[in-house]
């Protein structure tokens, strides 16, 4: 029976062994001509220098994404691919012209902050005394009824400073990547959609009754320190306007007027310049192909957001990814490629916003969910609410994969499976060559809030590349320090690399990526739970 055993183990590691190599659909000499081209002839690092540096911050529809759109557009036409945009409603464009705030009194003393997204300007410089009225939800609201008029008004709550005791800047060893190496169960919590319409309805109904009050503008807090700002705003869409100008102020400012109110008054001066933009409401994604030689064997597909907060210039979030797979592209195109399958590139638009562009590309080509029954939350983008059945579109079985980078500009260390099981060993397999590179794992933690997510949610083998944390998490993400400073060019010219000839095994493997089952509809995961009011 050992005898047997033995033989039976031999031959199914023989078969595995077997299976993995007919994986491997791209030939060494291939790989290494992918590498000299984007090590050695490589113009990561000048794309990316032209986004954040000459573009900046790309806000959806505003001016400057604009110009990113048609800059890359460009870019990718000149390598000789095929380009296009599609179209989807979004709103509203909004820049910054400039703004600035200063305490007045008791002492002149100029602060950090920024306006908040799609909040109205100010009409020139406003001053006036300060009042602190933090609200945390709808019912807090009435409390501050006729003590508002003609007042600046601070509604965040001053939260204490806390240690901070992570590191700024974090590159991930062997073991950290190992950690991530363990399932996570799939979590269904039916009440979630309406905590996030109570979260929604708050951001409406402050403005308005603090407008009603005869408040003249609005003041948040920071959610980090040491001057970070991020100037993160909700209401884009026609017809939503706040009517009051809001701005978000370092958290070391705020705490500094919150304490002086408590002793006596305390002046502050506004002064926010910014514009809307109401010339085309629709944004836009841009895609670029390169064809493949079977027109059956569908496509694979590599996708980044291009538009980003603008507090600082959108280099790591995610000016990074973007230029990576542009990168990737221009790589593949320059080798004259000619995959079995097409290899599309994506340029989204929206993300920050509820992964608006990619949700409307699946809506358009992949699936159809139906639209929620609840007037408030079938107003907000789909990645905030799952609904059921799904309904595949003729373009469903096109896609046999989508590789997604958006986190920030550390290298590529491996992939999150998203639960793929039946994937690994293959993802495994197309990594294997970049294990001198630290970028071969694959890890079985799924990770959130970008835009493969709306592959993932319909079974689709969409993944997320695992990448080094740097100082994304800590001080980069969505804040005024996100500039060209911030990436690690050497890290981009990996990134690059690695895209280019995992998108190249999945465009010429005989077989497409596995997939996940589609999704039905869920039961809660726990059925008993109570909810804290006090929460609400």
């Amino acid at each position: 029976m050992k005898l047997l055993r033995s033989i039976w183990l031999l031959a199914f590691a023989f078969a595995s062994m077997n299976s993995a190599h007919a994986q491997m659909s791209v030939d060494a000499n291939t790989i290494n001509r992918i590498a000299d081209e984007g090590y050695n002839r490589g113009q990561v690092v000048n794309l990316a220098e032209y986004l954040t540096d000459r573009i900046g911050g790309r806000m959806t529809n505003s001016p400057a994404m604009r110009e990113a759109e048609k800059w890359s557009q460009s870019m990718f036409r000149s390598w000789g691919l095929d380009v296009r945009t599609d179209a989807f409603e979004f709103g509203r464009g909004w820049w910054i012209e400039s703004a600035h705030s200063r305490m007045v009194s008791p002492r002149p003393l100029e602060l950090h902050s920024i306006p908040v997204a799609w909040t109205p300007a100010t009409k020139g410089p406003v001053a006036a005394d300060i009042v602190v009225a933090p609200i945390r939800n709808v019912r807090d609201l009435a409390s501050w009824k006729g003590k508002l008029k003609g007042k600046i008004v601070l509604v965040s709550y001053p939260e204490p400073p806390k240690d901070d005791l992570g590191p700024a800047f974090k590159r991930l060893d062997d073991a950290e990547i190992g950690k991530l190496n363990a399932y996570r169960q799939p979590s269904y919590d039916p009440e979630r959609p309406e905590m996030l319409k109570r979260y929604l309805e708050l951001g409406k109904e402050l403005n308005r009754y603090m407008a009603a009050e005869g408040a003249l503008a609005l003041v948040k807090m920071s959610r980090g320190n040491n001057g970070l700002v991020h100037g993160e705003g909700r209401f884009y869409k026609v017809g939503e306007t706040p009517a009051l100008p809001e701005i978000e102020m370092a958290a070391e400012d705020y705490r500094r007027l919150a304490r002086l109110a408590k002793t006596g008054p305390v002046k502050l001066e506004i002064d926010s310049r910014v514009h809307f933009d109401d010339r085309d409401t629709n944004g836009y994604n841009i895609l670029a192909d390169i064809p493949g030689r079977d027109p059956k064997a569908g496509y694979v597909m590599a996708g980044a957001h291009l538009d980003s907060w603008v507090a600082g210039d959108g280099a790591a979030d995610n000016g990074a990814g973007s230029v990576v797979v542009m990168e990737a592209a221009r790589i593949l195109s320059a080798l004259h490629v000619k995959p079995k399958r097409a290899i599309r590139f994506a340029l989204w638009s929206g993300e920050e916003q509820g992964l608006i562009g990619s949700s409307a590309y699946v809506a358009h080509y992949l699936a159809k969910r139906p639209v929620s029954t609840d007037p408030v939350l079938a107003k907000m983008p789909s990645y905030y609410w799952d609904t059921y059945p799904i309904m595949p579109l003729p373009g469903f079985n096109d896609m046999a994969a989508y590789f997604n980078l958006d986190n920030g500009s550390g290298k590529i260390r491996g992939i999150y499976a998203e639960g793929n099981f039946a994937a690994v060993p293959v993802l495994r397999n197309w990594l294997a060559p970049f294990d001198s590179l630290g970028a071969s794992k694959v890890v079985a933690a799924p990770t959130g809030s970008t835009d493969h997510v709306m592959m993932t949610r319909l079974g689709l083998p969409a993944f997320q590349f695992i990448q080094d944390p740097l100082d994304y998490g800590s001080q980069v993400h969505h804040t005024n320090l996100d500039t060209f400073d911030h990436l690690r060019t050497e890290d981009l010219r990996q990134a690059a690399v690695i895209l280019a000839t995992v998108l190249l095994q999945a465009a010429d493997s005989d077989q497409p990526l596995p997939r996940n089952v589609l999704p039905s509809q869920p039961t809660a995961t726990d059925p008993f739970l109570y909810r804290d009011p006090k929460n609400d």
